[in-house]
Protein backbone atom coordinates (compact mmCIF):
# COMPACT_ATOMS: atom_id res chain seq x y z
CA UNK A 1 0.00 0.00 0.00
CA UNK A 2 1.00 3.35 -0.60
CA UNK A 3 0.07 6.85 0.97
CA UNK A 4 -2.02 7.70 -2.10
CA UNK A 5 -4.10 4.42 -1.42
CA UNK A 6 -5.06 6.41 2.07
CA UNK A 7 -8.41 8.56 1.72
CA UNK A 8 -6.21 11.38 2.87
CA UNK A 9 -6.76 14.69 1.50
CA UNK A 10 -4.78 16.63 -1.69
CA UNK A 11 -2.93 19.29 0.66
CA UNK A 12 -1.87 16.42 3.35
CA UNK A 13 -0.67 13.99 -0.14
CA UNK A 14 1.15 16.79 -1.51
CA UNK A 15 2.81 17.84 2.02
CA UNK A 16 3.61 13.79 2.41
CA UNK A 17 5.19 14.04 -1.50
CA UNK A 18 7.34 16.59 -0.39
CA UNK A 19 8.93 15.19 2.37
CA UNK A 20 9.48 11.76 0.90
CA UNK A 21 7.14 9.94 2.30
CA UNK A 22 6.07 7.26 0.05
CA UNK A 23 4.12 4.04 1.60
CA UNK A 24 2.90 3.83 5.40
CA UNK A 25 4.17 1.92 8.54
CA UNK A 26 2.00 -0.55 9.57
CA UNK A 27 0.42 1.19 12.56
CA UNK A 28 0.20 4.10 9.97
CA UNK A 29 -1.70 1.99 7.15
CA UNK A 30 -4.00 0.44 10.10
CA UNK A 31 -4.59 3.61 12.07
CA UNK A 32 -5.33 6.18 9.51
CA UNK A 33 -8.76 4.49 8.22
CA UNK A 34 -10.20 4.19 11.34
CA UNK A 35 -9.44 7.58 12.79
CA UNK A 36 -10.89 8.98 9.73
CA UNK A 37 -14.26 7.44 10.60
CA UNK A 38 -14.15 9.18 13.94
CA UNK A 39 -13.34 6.12 15.83
CA UNK A 40 -11.59 6.21 19.37
CA UNK A 41 -8.36 4.38 19.16
CA UNK A 42 -6.02 2.07 21.49
CA UNK A 43 -2.51 1.65 20.08
CA UNK A 44 0.07 -0.67 21.02
CA UNK A 45 3.69 0.43 19.46
CA UNK A 46 6.94 0.33 20.14
CA UNK A 47 8.87 3.45 19.89
CA UNK A 48 9.93 4.99 16.02
CA UNK A 49 7.11 2.70 14.16
CA UNK A 50 5.23 5.80 12.91
CA UNK A 51 2.79 7.02 15.47
CA UNK A 52 3.02 10.48 15.25
CA UNK A 53 1.88 10.49 11.30
CA UNK A 54 -0.83 7.75 12.48
CA UNK A 55 -2.83 10.72 14.53
CA UNK A 56 -1.42 13.62 12.70
CA UNK A 57 -2.46 13.05 9.65
CA UNK A 58 -6.43 12.15 10.36
CA UNK A 59 -6.27 14.76 13.08
CA UNK A 60 -5.33 17.62 10.65
CA UNK A 61 -7.87 15.93 8.14
CA UNK A 62 -10.69 16.56 10.10
CA UNK A 63 -9.88 20.12 11.50
CA UNK A 64 -9.32 21.08 8.07
CA UNK A 65 -12.41 19.55 6.19
CA UNK A 66 -14.77 21.15 9.23
CA UNK A 67 -14.32 24.81 8.85
CA UNK A 68 -14.70 25.62 12.52
CA UNK A 69 -12.47 28.87 13.97
CA UNK A 70 -10.49 28.02 16.74
CA UNK A 71 -11.21 30.46 19.69
CA UNK A 72 -8.97 32.97 21.73
CA UNK A 73 -7.31 30.01 24.18
CA UNK A 74 -9.35 27.45 23.36
CA UNK A 75 -7.91 24.83 20.96
CA UNK A 76 -10.00 22.38 18.84
CA UNK A 77 -7.21 19.66 19.95
CA UNK A 78 -5.10 18.50 22.44
CA UNK A 79 -1.92 16.25 22.57
CA UNK A 80 -0.03 15.15 25.43
CA UNK A 81 3.33 14.25 25.58
CA UNK A 82 5.70 13.74 28.70
CA UNK A 83 8.84 15.18 28.01
CA UNK A 84 9.64 18.75 26.27
CA UNK A 85 11.38 16.71 23.74
CA UNK A 86 9.04 14.51 22.68
CA UNK A 87 6.30 18.01 22.52
CA UNK A 88 9.10 19.97 20.34
CA UNK A 89 9.22 16.77 18.48
CA UNK A 90 5.83 16.54 17.51
CA UNK A 91 4.78 20.30 17.14
CA UNK A 92 7.75 19.65 14.19
CA UNK A 93 5.80 16.75 12.59
CA UNK A 94 2.31 18.58 12.39
CA UNK A 95 4.63 21.83 11.22
CA UNK A 96 5.60 18.97 8.36
CA UNK A 97 2.39 17.51 7.62
CA UNK A 98 0.17 20.74 7.88
CA UNK A 99 2.30 23.29 5.73
CA UNK A 100 -0.70 23.79 2.97
CA UNK A 101 -3.07 23.66 5.46
CA UNK A 102 -4.45 26.93 7.03
CA UNK A 103 -4.21 25.45 10.89
CA UNK A 104 -2.07 26.68 13.27
CA UNK A 105 -0.43 24.70 16.37
CA UNK A 106 1.56 25.69 19.27
CA UNK A 107 4.31 23.88 21.66
CA UNK A 108 3.72 24.08 25.52
CA UNK A 109 6.42 22.91 28.35
CA UNK A 110 7.99 24.32 30.71
CA UNK A 111 11.94 25.72 31.35
CA UNK A 112 11.07 28.71 29.42
CA UNK A 113 9.03 31.29 29.99
CA UNK A 114 5.46 31.12 28.99
CA UNK A 115 5.10 34.61 27.64
CA UNK A 116 5.18 33.02 23.72
CA UNK A 117 3.02 30.56 24.58
CA UNK A 118 -0.10 32.84 26.09
CA UNK A 119 0.63 35.25 23.47
CA UNK A 120 0.07 31.88 21.14
CA UNK A 121 -3.04 30.86 23.04
CA UNK A 122 -4.38 34.33 23.06
CA UNK A 123 -4.36 34.61 19.27
CA UNK A 124 -6.21 30.95 18.41
CA UNK A 125 -4.87 27.61 17.82
CA UNK A 126 -6.35 24.76 16.36
CA UNK A 127 -4.04 22.35 18.13
CA UNK A 128 -1.34 22.24 21.46
CA UNK A 129 1.09 20.02 22.08
CA UNK A 130 1.76 20.00 25.41
CA UNK A 131 3.70 18.29 28.53
CA UNK A 132 0.62 18.14 31.02
CA UNK A 133 2.47 20.08 33.81
CA UNK A 134 3.00 23.52 32.11
CA UNK A 135 -0.53 23.20 30.72
CA UNK A 136 -2.37 22.77 33.99
CA UNK A 137 -0.40 25.54 35.04
CA UNK A 138 -1.96 27.84 32.11
CA UNK A 139 -5.44 26.16 32.97
CA UNK A 140 -5.27 27.71 36.55
CA UNK A 141 -4.12 30.80 35.32
CA UNK A 142 -7.16 30.91 33.33
CA UNK A 143 -5.13 31.52 30.06
CA UNK A 144 -6.46 28.48 27.91
CA UNK A 145 -9.53 26.45 28.08
CA UNK A 146 -10.31 22.85 27.54
CA UNK A 147 -13.99 22.49 26.66
CA UNK A 148 -13.75 23.20 22.89
CA UNK A 149 -11.45 20.21 22.70
CA UNK A 150 -12.60 17.75 19.55
CA UNK A 151 -9.77 15.21 19.34
CA UNK A 152 -7.26 14.25 22.49
CA UNK A 153 -4.34 12.16 21.85
CA UNK A 154 -2.95 10.63 24.86
CA UNK A 155 0.54 9.47 23.74
CA UNK A 156 3.52 7.59 25.52
CA UNK A 157 0.81 6.61 27.89
CA UNK A 158 3.11 4.37 29.84
CA UNK A 159 5.65 6.79 30.31
CA UNK A 160 3.44 9.51 31.81
CA UNK A 161 2.74 6.95 34.19
CA UNK A 162 6.68 6.13 35.21
CA UNK A 163 7.47 10.06 35.74
CA UNK A 164 4.55 10.62 38.12
CA UNK A 165 1.91 12.38 35.57
CA UNK A 166 -1.21 10.15 36.72
CA UNK A 167 -2.91 12.59 38.33
CA UNK A 168 -2.09 15.53 36.23
CA UNK A 169 -3.44 13.50 33.11
CA UNK A 170 -6.89 12.58 35.45
CA UNK A 171 -7.36 16.76 35.96
CA UNK A 172 -6.77 17.42 32.51
CA UNK A 173 -9.24 14.50 30.79
CA UNK A 174 -11.87 15.55 33.57
CA UNK A 175 -11.94 19.26 31.67
CA UNK A 176 -12.54 17.35 28.66
CA UNK A 177 -15.88 17.65 26.45
CA UNK A 178 -17.62 14.00 26.72
CA UNK A 179 -17.89 14.17 23.36
CA UNK A 180 -14.64 13.74 21.63
CA UNK A 181 -12.48 11.65 19.93
CA UNK A 182 -9.72 9.82 22.17
CA UNK A 183 -6.45 8.48 21.30
CA UNK A 184 -4.42 6.53 23.05
CA UNK A 185 -0.71 5.66 22.29
CA UNK A 186 1.86 2.98 24.72
CA UNK A 187 4.61 1.29 23.92
CA UNK A 188 3.42 -1.15 27.18
CA UNK A 189 -0.01 -1.86 28.23
CA UNK A 190 0.90 -2.22 32.14
CA UNK A 191 -1.90 -2.86 34.28
CA UNK A 192 -2.22 0.86 35.04
CA UNK A 193 -1.84 1.59 31.98
CA UNK A 194 -4.92 -0.19 31.10
CA UNK A 195 -7.20 0.99 33.70
CA UNK A 196 -6.64 4.45 32.34
CA UNK A 197 -7.30 3.72 29.02
CA UNK A 198 -10.64 1.95 29.71
CA UNK A 199 -11.41 5.50 31.80
CA UNK A 200 -10.55 7.58 28.84
CA UNK A 201 -11.74 5.85 25.49
CA UNK A 202 -15.41 4.60 24.06
CA UNK A 203 -15.41 1.66 22.43
CA UNK A 204 -12.13 2.10 21.22
CA UNK A 205 -10.43 0.28 18.24
CA UNK A 206 -7.01 -1.44 19.36
CA UNK A 207 -4.49 -2.30 17.23
CA UNK A 208 -1.29 -3.45 18.05
CA UNK A 209 1.61 -3.25 16.16
CA UNK A 210 4.48 -5.35 17.80
CA UNK A 211 3.73 -8.30 20.38
CA UNK A 212 3.96 -6.09 24.13
CA UNK A 213 7.62 -4.74 25.26
CA UNK A 214 9.38 -7.34 22.20
CA UNK A 215 12.23 -4.79 20.82
CA UNK A 216 13.30 -3.76 17.42
CA UNK A 217 14.21 -6.81 15.09
CA UNK A 218 17.03 -4.46 13.44
CA UNK A 219 19.07 -3.87 16.38
CA UNK A 220 21.80 -6.28 17.16
CA UNK A 221 21.87 -6.39 21.39
CA UNK A 222 24.97 -7.11 22.95
CA UNK A 223 25.55 -7.50 26.82
CA UNK A 224 28.94 -6.95 27.99
CA UNK A 225 29.96 -7.61 32.20
CA UNK A 226 32.15 -5.69 32.84
CA UNK A 227 33.49 -4.65 37.12
CA UNK A 228 31.65 -0.67 37.92
CA UNK A 229 35.02 0.57 38.15
CA UNK A 230 36.34 -0.32 34.71
CA UNK A 231 33.30 0.72 32.71
CA UNK A 232 34.91 3.93 31.90
CA UNK A 233 37.76 2.37 30.17
CA UNK A 234 35.56 -0.39 28.03
CA UNK A 235 33.42 2.60 27.18
CA UNK A 236 36.52 4.21 25.64
CA UNK A 237 37.85 1.49 24.19
CA UNK A 238 34.20 0.60 22.18
CA UNK A 239 34.27 3.80 20.98
CA UNK A 240 37.89 3.86 19.41
CA UNK A 241 35.77 1.88 16.43
CA UNK A 242 35.14 4.37 13.78
CA UNK A 243 31.65 2.52 13.00
CA UNK A 244 30.71 4.10 16.38
CA UNK A 245 29.39 7.36 14.49
CA UNK A 246 26.65 8.90 16.57
CA UNK A 247 26.38 7.33 20.01
CA UNK A 248 23.73 7.96 22.58
CA UNK A 249 24.97 6.74 25.99
CA UNK A 250 22.22 6.67 28.91
CA UNK A 251 23.52 7.01 32.46
CA UNK A 252 20.84 6.46 35.25
CA UNK A 253 21.26 9.79 37.44
CA UNK A 254 21.73 13.14 36.24
CA UNK A 255 25.27 13.92 38.15
CA UNK A 256 26.57 10.53 36.71
CA UNK A 257 25.73 11.98 33.22
CA UNK A 258 27.19 14.86 33.86
CA UNK A 259 30.77 13.44 35.01
CA UNK A 260 30.51 10.90 32.29
CA UNK A 261 30.55 13.74 30.04
CA UNK A 262 33.50 15.19 31.98
CA UNK A 263 35.29 12.10 31.54
CA UNK A 264 35.05 11.66 28.37
CA UNK A 265 35.85 15.43 27.37
CA UNK A 266 39.33 14.78 29.25
CA UNK A 267 39.67 11.72 27.09
CA UNK A 268 39.60 14.05 23.67
CA UNK A 269 35.65 12.58 23.12
CA UNK A 270 33.26 15.49 21.85
CA UNK A 271 30.26 14.98 24.44
CA UNK A 272 27.54 16.52 25.61
CA UNK A 273 24.79 15.88 28.23
CA UNK A 274 20.43 16.19 27.82
CA UNK A 275 18.91 15.32 31.38
CA UNK A 276 16.34 17.21 33.47
CA UNK A 277 18.53 19.61 34.88
CA UNK A 278 19.43 21.47 32.38
CA UNK A 279 17.49 24.34 30.70
CA UNK A 280 15.31 23.78 28.00
CA UNK A 281 17.99 26.04 25.85
CA UNK A 282 21.23 23.53 26.87
CA UNK A 283 18.54 20.77 26.39
CA UNK A 284 17.81 22.04 23.11
CA UNK A 285 21.74 22.76 21.82
CA UNK A 286 22.65 19.43 22.94
CA UNK A 287 20.27 17.83 21.08
CA UNK A 288 21.13 19.98 18.01
CA UNK A 289 24.40 19.65 18.25
CA UNK A 290 24.29 15.80 18.22
CA UNK A 291 22.06 16.26 15.33
CA UNK A 292 24.23 18.03 12.46
CA UNK A 293 27.27 16.46 13.98
CA UNK A 294 29.18 18.51 16.08
CA UNK A 295 28.82 15.96 19.08
CA UNK A 296 29.78 12.83 18.26
CA UNK A 297 28.62 11.11 21.89
CA UNK A 298 25.27 12.48 23.89
CA UNK A 299 24.51 11.29 27.22
CA UNK A 300 21.16 10.80 28.40
CA UNK A 301 18.81 10.18 31.47
CA UNK A 302 15.50 8.36 31.13
CA UNK A 303 14.25 11.63 30.26
CA UNK A 304 15.65 11.41 26.70
CA UNK A 305 14.85 7.65 26.09
CA UNK A 306 11.23 8.55 23.94
CA UNK A 307 11.96 12.44 23.45
CA UNK A 308 15.30 11.59 20.75
CA UNK A 309 14.50 11.52 17.52
CA UNK A 310 17.53 11.82 15.62
CA UNK A 311 18.25 10.14 12.37
CA UNK A 312 21.41 7.84 12.05
CA UNK A 313 21.98 7.04 15.61
CA UNK A 314 24.43 4.06 15.16
CA UNK A 315 24.78 2.57 18.40
CA UNK A 316 23.11 3.20 21.62
CA UNK A 317 25.18 2.23 24.76
CA UNK A 318 24.16 1.46 28.63
CA UNK A 319 26.47 2.69 30.58
CA UNK A 320 24.50 1.84 33.26
CA UNK A 321 21.17 -0.68 33.10
CA UNK A 322 18.02 0.81 33.80
CA UNK A 323 15.98 -0.37 36.79
CA UNK A 324 12.58 -0.70 35.09
CA UNK A 325 12.82 -2.93 32.47
CA UNK A 326 10.70 -1.61 30.02
CA UNK A 327 13.05 1.49 29.84
CA UNK A 328 15.27 -0.89 28.10
CA UNK A 329 12.78 -1.19 25.37
CA UNK A 330 12.45 2.68 24.99
CA UNK A 331 16.29 3.46 25.36
CA UNK A 332 17.22 0.79 22.31
CA UNK A 333 14.63 2.24 20.33
CA UNK A 334 16.53 5.36 19.38
CA UNK A 335 18.70 3.27 17.30
CA UNK A 336 17.23 1.44 14.00
CA UNK A 337 14.58 3.52 12.98
CA UNK A 338 12.76 4.35 9.72
CA UNK A 339 14.13 0.73 8.20
CA UNK A 340 17.59 1.49 9.15
CA UNK A 341 19.89 -1.06 11.26
CA UNK A 342 21.22 -0.20 14.80
CA UNK A 343 23.42 -1.46 17.62
CA UNK A 344 23.13 -1.65 21.33
CA UNK A 345 25.44 -2.48 24.00
CA UNK A 346 24.52 -2.74 27.85
CA UNK A 347 27.08 -2.45 30.30
CA UNK A 348 26.64 -5.01 33.66
CA UNK A 349 28.59 -4.91 36.71
CA UNK A 350 27.43 -7.71 39.60
CA UNK A 351 25.14 -5.23 41.04
CA UNK A 352 23.19 -4.98 37.67
CA UNK A 353 22.59 -8.29 36.99
CA UNK A 354 18.47 -8.14 38.58
CA UNK A 355 18.06 -5.90 36.19
CA UNK A 356 19.49 -7.91 33.44
CA UNK A 357 17.12 -11.02 34.46
CA UNK A 358 14.04 -8.48 34.34
CA UNK A 359 14.46 -7.20 31.18
CA UNK A 360 15.33 -10.07 29.63
CA UNK A 361 11.96 -11.80 31.53
CA UNK A 362 9.92 -8.64 29.90
CA UNK A 363 11.47 -9.00 26.67
CA UNK A 364 11.51 -12.75 26.41
CA UNK A 365 14.79 -13.06 25.35
CA UNK A 366 18.53 -14.00 25.97
CA UNK A 367 20.33 -11.15 24.57
CA UNK A 368 24.17 -12.72 23.56
CA UNK A 369 27.18 -11.93 25.68
CA UNK A 370 30.37 -10.14 24.23
CA UNK A 371 33.48 -11.08 25.85
CA UNK A 372 36.08 -7.75 25.66
CA UNK A 373 39.04 -7.08 27.45
CA UNK A 374 38.00 -5.83 30.42
CA UNK A 375 36.22 -9.32 31.31
CA UNK A 376 38.41 -10.24 34.19
CA UNK A 377 37.52 -12.27 37.24
CA UNK A 378 35.76 -9.80 38.89
CA UNK A 379 33.36 -9.66 36.05
CA UNK A 380 33.59 -13.21 36.44
CA UNK A 381 32.66 -13.49 39.41
CA UNK A 382 29.69 -11.53 39.02
CA UNK A 383 28.14 -13.73 36.56
CA UNK A 384 29.60 -16.83 37.59
CA UNK A 385 31.08 -19.35 35.69
CA UNK A 386 29.28 -21.39 33.18
CA UNK A 387 30.58 -24.88 34.58
CA UNK A 388 28.85 -23.98 37.88
CA UNK A 389 25.84 -21.90 36.96
CA UNK A 390 22.52 -23.25 36.96
CA UNK A 391 20.37 -23.73 34.17
CA UNK A 392 18.24 -20.63 33.24
CA UNK A 393 14.91 -21.01 33.65
CA UNK A 394 11.82 -20.95 31.16
CA UNK A 395 12.40 -17.82 30.03
CA UNK A 396 16.23 -18.96 28.23
CA UNK A 397 17.60 -22.31 27.72
CA UNK A 398 20.79 -21.94 26.57
CA UNK A 399 21.82 -19.91 23.51
CA UNK A 400 19.51 -18.17 21.06
CA UNK A 401 19.24 -19.31 17.74
CA UNK A 402 21.69 -18.08 15.46
CA UNK A 403 24.06 -16.70 18.50
CA UNK A 404 27.20 -15.81 17.02
CA UNK A 405 29.84 -17.63 18.07
CA UNK A 406 32.90 -16.30 16.67
CA UNK A 407 35.79 -13.13 16.07
CA UNK A 408 37.32 -10.84 18.64
CA UNK A 409 36.24 -7.95 20.55
CA UNK A 410 39.09 -6.13 18.48
CA UNK A 411 37.50 -7.31 15.74
CA UNK A 412 34.17 -6.78 16.34
CA UNK A 413 34.78 -3.27 17.63
CA UNK A 414 37.07 -2.80 14.48
CA UNK A 415 37.24 0.78 12.00
CA UNK A 416 34.66 -1.11 10.05
CA UNK A 417 31.46 -3.59 10.06
CA UNK A 418 33.28 -6.10 7.60
CA UNK A 419 36.50 -6.16 9.83
CA UNK A 420 36.29 -9.44 11.45
CA UNK A 421 33.31 -11.27 9.28
CA UNK A 422 29.33 -10.76 9.76
CA UNK A 423 28.47 -8.78 13.03
CA UNK A 424 24.83 -10.26 12.77
CA UNK A 425 23.68 -13.40 14.46
CA UNK A 426 24.28 -16.07 12.81
CA UNK A 427 27.37 -15.05 11.82
CA UNK A 428 29.88 -18.42 10.73
CA UNK A 429 33.31 -19.31 13.00
CA UNK A 430 36.00 -16.51 11.65
CA UNK A 431 38.49 -18.25 13.47
CA UNK A 432 39.92 -21.92 14.83
CA UNK A 433 38.12 -23.78 17.70
CA UNK A 434 40.84 -23.35 20.14
CA UNK A 435 40.97 -19.24 19.99
CA UNK A 436 39.26 -17.26 21.59
CA UNK A 437 35.62 -17.13 22.44
CA UNK A 438 34.57 -13.38 22.23
CA UNK A 439 30.73 -14.52 22.47
CA UNK A 440 29.39 -16.21 25.41
CA UNK A 441 26.04 -17.37 24.92
CA UNK A 442 24.63 -16.93 29.22
CA UNK A 443 23.82 -14.07 30.83
CA UNK A 444 23.67 -13.02 34.10
CA UNK A 445 19.92 -14.31 34.17
CA UNK A 446 21.78 -17.87 34.72
CA UNK A 447 22.45 -16.61 38.36
CA UNK A 448 18.39 -17.82 38.82
CA UNK A 449 18.85 -18.84 43.00
CA UNK A 450 20.03 -15.14 43.49
CA UNK A 451 16.94 -13.35 45.34
CA UNK A 452 15.28 -10.66 43.35
CA UNK A 453 15.73 -7.26 45.47
CA UNK A 454 12.70 -5.65 46.73
CA UNK A 455 11.66 -2.60 44.62
CA UNK A 456 11.31 -0.73 48.05
CA UNK A 457 14.62 -2.12 49.14
CA UNK A 458 17.91 0.43 49.61
CA UNK A 459 19.46 1.32 46.63
CA UNK A 460 22.22 0.08 44.28
CA UNK A 461 25.82 1.67 45.05
CA UNK A 462 26.38 4.66 41.59
CA UNK A 463 22.82 6.68 42.03
CA UNK A 464 19.07 6.97 42.02
CA UNK A 465 17.72 3.21 41.44
CA UNK A 466 14.23 4.39 40.83
CA UNK A 467 14.47 7.34 38.35
CA UNK A 468 12.80 10.64 38.42
CA UNK A 469 10.38 10.29 41.47
CA UNK A 470 6.21 10.35 40.97
CA UNK A 471 5.21 13.93 41.30
CA UNK A 472 8.52 15.79 41.08
CA UNK A 473 9.69 18.49 38.99
CA UNK A 474 6.59 19.17 36.06
CA UNK A 475 8.00 19.34 32.52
Amino acid sequence: MQFTDLPLIEPLQRALTADGYTTPTPIQEQAIPLLLQGKDLLGIAQTGTGKTAAFALPLLQRLATDKRVAGRASPRALILAPTRELVAQIGDSFKSYGKFLRLTHTTIFGGVGQGPQVNALNRGVDIVVATPGRLLDLVNQRRVRLDAVEVFVLDEADRMLDMGFIMDIKKIIAMLPKQRQSLFFSATMVPEVDSLARTMLHHPEKIAITPQATTVERIDQRILFVAKQDKDKLLLQLLEGEHLERVLVFARTKHGANKLVEFLYDKGVHADAIHGNKSQAARQKALNDFKNGKVRVLVATDIAARGIDVDGISHVINYELPNEPESYVHRIGRTARAGADGTAYSFCSSEERNFLRDIERMTRQQIPVLEHAFHDERARLATGSAASLPKRGNFGRGAPRGAPRGGSFSKFAGKARGDGGDRRAGSPRDGPRDGPRPFRTQSASRDGDSPRPSRDGPRPAGGDRRGPPRGGPRQ
